[in-house]
């Protein structure tokens, strides 16, 4: 109480306007308490966690069931009616459990689930880069000079405004097919993507660079460096979090437009959106080969945005509702 009424009488008085520390860190355990009580966020990290785990133990899955994603199986498929797979379903069975693509029979099960690791290594490693540009940026433009900062600015907002999906189409579309496609996907929209990032990390430096910890880093002599990074960083931290979970869905939507439009993955790798462009014409003969690389990507990147908005909340020092009841 008397910490709290000795902050009031300084700010009344006009001594001092700053913090006397750095910005409050919610410790791992109140985040996970505030997420955890976000019925929505729960569902969102159950599944998004389910979804890493089966990318991750996709070859492990696929041996179970005793196939692989590039091995064509034209017995599976009639080749008198244009490649419908045989058998109800789309060909489901205990030797395929989601059935066969149609006109390879190649099996969907191991291609949904190798597909799910390449979209989700797409968008990680994506959102990887977007941070990594914008944190450093964003640093740099907080805290250098009046000419940096308006330099910086100006290119942020040149990246934002920037078409950068018909660029990706154009720039994809003559990159040989003998570079590595998901690699180049990553840099493409690492590369478009750090704007966002850039911006929020320049707000958060401007609000912090006048706290008083920072100034008596300064005074004590520390350089520019250690400023940014050890006394400017850790408050950044949250938001940049926050923003990084919201990238992930977002990143795994335009690796799957990318793809459906015939620039991403090209095959024998499988993907989502590399699945769903094939399958369109199949919507009739073969419901089946739509349906499930749609859905799992609904419900993927719902699940990632459900626990990027909760993540949000149990972030915000402002957050009400959700964080109170949980506390």
């Amino acid at each position: 109480m008397g910490a709290q009424v000795g902050t009031a009488q300084v700010g009344t008085a006009g001594v001092g306007t700053t913090e006397a520390g750095p910005p409050p860190v919610r410790s791992a355990r109140a985040v996970w308490r505030r997420v955890v009580a976000d019925r929505p966020a729960v569902f969102g990290m159950v599944f998004a966690g389910l979804a890493v785990l089966v990318a991750l133990a996709a070859p492990l899955l696929t041996m179970l069931e005793g196939q692989d994603p590039v091995t064509f199986h034209p017995e599976l498929v009639d080749s008198a009616r244009g490649g419908v797979p045989l058998g109800s379903f789309g060909g489901v069975s205990a030797d395929h459990w989601l059935g066969v693509e149609p006109q390879t029979g190649r099996d969907l099960f191991a291609r949904t689930v190798y597909g799910a690791r390449i979209s989700l290594l797409v968008a990680v490693g994506a959102a990887v880069v977007q941070v990594g540009l914008g944190v450093l940026l964003g640093l740099a433009a907080g805290l250098g000079g009046r000419w940096l900062d308006n330099a910086l600015g100006r290119l942020t907002d040149l990246v934002i405004a920037f078409p950068s999906l018909i660029f990706s189409v154009a720039l994809l579309a003559i990159v040989p097919d003998s570079f590595p496609r998901p690699l180049l996907l990553m840099l493409i929209m690492g590369m478009f993507g750090w704007g966002g990032t850039a911006r929020i990390v320049r707000g958060q430096v401007l609000s912090l660079r006048s706290r008083d910890h920072v100034a008596a880093a300064r005074l004590a002599g520390a350089t520019p460096t250690r400023v940014a990074f050890r006394e400017i960083l850790p408050g950044v931290v949250a938001p940049v979090l926050s923003y990084a979970a919201i990238l992930l869905p977002s990143n795994m939507i335009s690796e799957a437009g990318l793809s459906f439009l015939g620039v991403g993955v090209r095959p024998p790798t499988p993907s989502w959106g590399q699945m769903l462009s094939k399958a369109t014409t199949w919507f009739r003969g073969d419901p089946l080969y739509v349906l499930v690389p749609a859905t799992l990507l609904f419900l993927t990147v719902l699940s990632f945005s459900l626990l990027a908005d909760g993540l949000r909340t149990a972030l915000d020092p402002r957050a009400t509702g959700v964080a109170r009841r949980a506390e």
